[in-house]
């Protein structure tokens, strides 16, 4: 295993990730399944794995019931569940949760609930049961891993005529409105806003509104966070001094 520098991880260094830090973070299937795929090649080990290790968990776990006999054996999640898997699926990804509670700040589990019933239809801890453990898992890395490394900066250029649309695209919009109606919007907009590439759109907002370089399908985040909330983060940035 290497550390986020592709060093080689060493007990005397201290660069390395324990098992209860990592469980801390993220749940036990996510380990195992980060341990099992590609056995042979050297991975990285450290906090930053934790999301994707996660995400992907699920996305392979999402595919197995579609795939043949082969293709299921190549699958770690075969292994991991000794081929019974759990039922249950995940309505929203990890990075999606890290994404709301890193704007939410100092959040509680049943605000988070509170805003996936925006999102998810019969949100509840009972319909489930392991979305509701990855909302712990998402408040700790959030707070020690997200929310210190938060910094929204104020919008220019092109930028500022573009959150001014998508506000008022937003406001014509039903509460109700779907993540996929949302994405459209913000699709056109980057796609006639005077940017070079849509990539500078997307990374435009994740700046502004969330304080990352990096950010989820924001249909799929505004549809989650409310309409109204997101309106509130646009005014925030347009609001915001350039630095």
């Amino acid at each position: 295993f290497l550390d986020e520098n592709g060093e080689k991880i060493s007990k005397s260094k201290g660069n390395g990730l324990s098992l209860d830090q990592w469980l801390t973070y993220g749940p036990q299937e996510s380990l195992a399944f980060y341990a099992y795929r590609e056995p042979k090649k050297a991975k990285s080990l450290h906090m930053g794995v934790i999301p994707r290790a996660v995400d992907e968990y699920w996305q392979f776990r999402g595919n197995y019931g579609t795939q043949d006999l082969k293709q299921k054996l190549g699958n770690p999640v075969h292994h991991i569940h000794d081929g019974k898997l759990p039922e249950g699926e995940l309505p929203v990804t990890f990075g999606l949760l890290l994404n709301l509670v890193g704007v939410m700040g100092d959040a509680s589990k049943a605000q988070v609930w509170g805003y996936l019933a925006n999102y998810v239809p019969d949100a509840s801890a009972e319909s489930y049961p392991e979305l509701d453990k990855l909302i712990d898992h998402a408040l700790a890395y959030g707070r020690d891993f997200v929310a210190p490394t938060l910094k929204r900066r104020a919008p220019e250029g092109v930028e500022i005529a573009a959150l001014e649309r998508l506000d008022a695209e937003l406001a014509a919009l039903p509460a109700d409105a779907s993540a996929e109606d949302v994405q459209n919007i913000v699709y056109e907009i980057g796609k006639t806003g005077g940017f070079e590439t849509l990539r500078d759109w997307f990374k435009a907002l994740y700046e502004t509104l969330l304080g990352s370089e990096q950010g989820p399908r924001m249909g799929s985040f505004i549809a989650l966070y409310g309409i109204d909330n997101s309106r509130k983060l646009i005014a925030e940035a347009l609001a915001r001094p350039a630095a």
